[in-house]
């Protein structure tokens, strides 16, 4: 055994040298501090999970162990408890959650938990709790909501509270079993009130916060039309309703929203702009379609012959609609080869007409049409099918101050001026012919080039002159020679 002498040497050969200094700075800093103080006896101490921390309800915790069935909680301090692996979609340890305390495990020292949102299994007036996810089969129904049983105990969810939105008849709920969450309770009177909307609500924005994450500018989503308003539509992505304006809906021309959608459609839209902070989205639905622009030149080259249908009228033509978002113009000059006052009087909207593109534009995404060109010239044979002073018939298409415009047929016509209507002096060009009226002209004079004809109709009636003859020569007689005179006389 050491003699204490020598320890007492030993500990004084390795003890630091004293320092007056930092000895006295030490005594000054804990000249007023107590030893509970310094050993933190005088702080509260948080205890252990007991009976008494059960009546905590919800509480929030980490999942700190993952086993083969259950879930380890850290409640904080030295709170703990176990939850089943059942109540999780996906869990890794360092996870947080919502949970309800169901009751204390002595045994164990633990708080059995579950899973806020999770059904929970052992319900009783005992352990209820507001804010638990209770399960109930519907037994009746009052003008109030429907009665009804879960577990042993009876309860009532009123009608505002049966859906998120309104429901005119709730009796399709009879007898089912439906998942609900306690709003209010009474232990004593036995009353309970639970409410299907609540739990609807809270997994929708758990949903949504989960679908928000998720999202990005530039997915293409799919989603179902819940409204449909004056400027567009709204969508819901599945827990997030996104704004779908008018504008994004179609590459075709549209007055209202309800041309594209109604309520109820499965559409896939684009997300094209997403603001996380406040949750709103814009959505586009012909961005997500293919671009019926793309490649125009090569499927609609300049001369090529298409069909298309007649989509508006304007006083500068139509527009006219070859394919599903791909739309053109069609000019009034290009509607016929005679002159057309408005472009109704050619074409009607809904009209299905076949045309010939004369020019493409895809960076402006621009196309124009002609319709005259998609059929023959009729000037072309002008001179060769209508001779000058020849009579024809033809149709009053429009009477002017000056005269009246014939039609000798489609595409082709001609001008009766005033002073060729009538053999007398006219007025008025009205007072002597009338729109649509069937008549006989003769043709005064063609001009190809400017593509003008000029008519007459008082000039129809004369008969044609005939084609003028060389009148005959009358042969000059012969003079006869002189007789001669004087000299020699040779008949002797």
């Amino acid at each position: 055994m050491a003699n204490p002498q020598q320890e007492d040497q030993y500990k004084e050969k390795f003890r630091p040298d004293v320092d007056p200094a930092l000895d006295k700075e030490i005594e000054a800093a804990l000249r007023d501090v107590s030893v509970e103080q310094l050993y933190g006896f005088d702080k509260p101490q948080e205890a252990a999970a007991t009976p008494q921390a059960a009546a905590g309800g919800a509480r929030r915790g980490k999942v700190v162990s993952i086993g083969r069935d259950d879930v380890f909680v850290d409640l904080g301090g030295k709170s703990q408890g176990v939850a089943p692996l059942s109540h999780f979609d996906t869990v890794k340890i360092g996870d947080d959650f919502e949970f309800t305390v169901d009751r204390y495990d002595e045994r164990e020292g633990l708080l059995i938990l579950s899973r806020k949102g999770v059904v929970s299994t052992n319900v009783s007036w005992e352990t209820l709790e507001i804010g638990q996810v209770v399960e109930g089969t519907v037994t009746g129904m009052n003008k109030g909501g429907l009665e009804l049983e879960v577990k042993t105990m009876r309860a009532f969810m009123p009608a505002g509270q049966v859906d998120m939105f309104y429901m005119k008849d709730i009796s399709i709920f009879l007898g089912q079993r439906i998942t609900a969450e306690v709003m209010q309770f009474d232990r004593s009177a036995h009353n309970l009130i639970i409410s299907r909307k609540a739990l609807l609500e809270r997994q929708r924005e758990e949903a949504r916060q989960k679908l928000l994450a998720e999202l990005a500018e530039g997915q293409t989503r799919r989603g179902v039309v819940r409204s449909v308003t004056d400027y567009g539509a709204f969508v819901d992505l599945g827990g997030i309703d996104g704004l779908l304006h008018v504008s994004e809906m179609s590459h075709r021309r549209g007055h209202h929203p309800s041309e594209f959608v109604k309520v109820g459609d499965l559409v896939d839209v684009k997300i094209i702009k997403l603001d996380k902070e406040s949750g709103k989205l814009s959505l586009s639905l012909k961005q997500a379609m293919p671009d019926p622009w793309a490649n125009i030149e090569t499927r609609y080259p300049t001369g090529s012959a298409v069909t298309g249908r007649v989509t508006r009228v304007e006083p500068f033509g139509a527009f006219i609609e070859v394919e599903e978002g791909l739309e053109g113009l069609l000019p009034v000059s290009e509607m016929s080869w005679q002159r057309v006052r408005h472009p109704g009087d050619v074409v009607k909207e809904g009209d299905t007409i076949k045309l010939v593109v004369i020019a493409v534009d895809p960076g402006h995404k621009r196309m124009t049409f002609s319709l005259k060109q998609a059929g023959p010239d009729p000037w072309a044979q002008v001179k060769e099918k209508y001779a000058v002073d020849t009579v024809v018939g033809g149709k009053v298409t429009r009477v002017v101050d000056f005269g009246a415009f014939v039609e000798l047929e489609p595409g082709l016509e001609g001008l009766v001026h005033i002073s060729e209507l009538a053999s007398h002096r006219v007025k008025s060009a009205g007072d002597v012919v009338k729109s649509g009226q069937e008549v006989k002209v003769r043709i005064v004079e063609i001009d190809k080039d400017a593509r003008r004809i000029s008519l007459s109709i008082r000039r129809a009636a004369e008969p044609v002159a005939p084609a003028p003859t060389t009148p005959a020569v009358p042969a000059k007689p012969k003079k006869k020679k002189p007789e001669l005179r004087g000299g020699l006389d040779w008949n002797w």
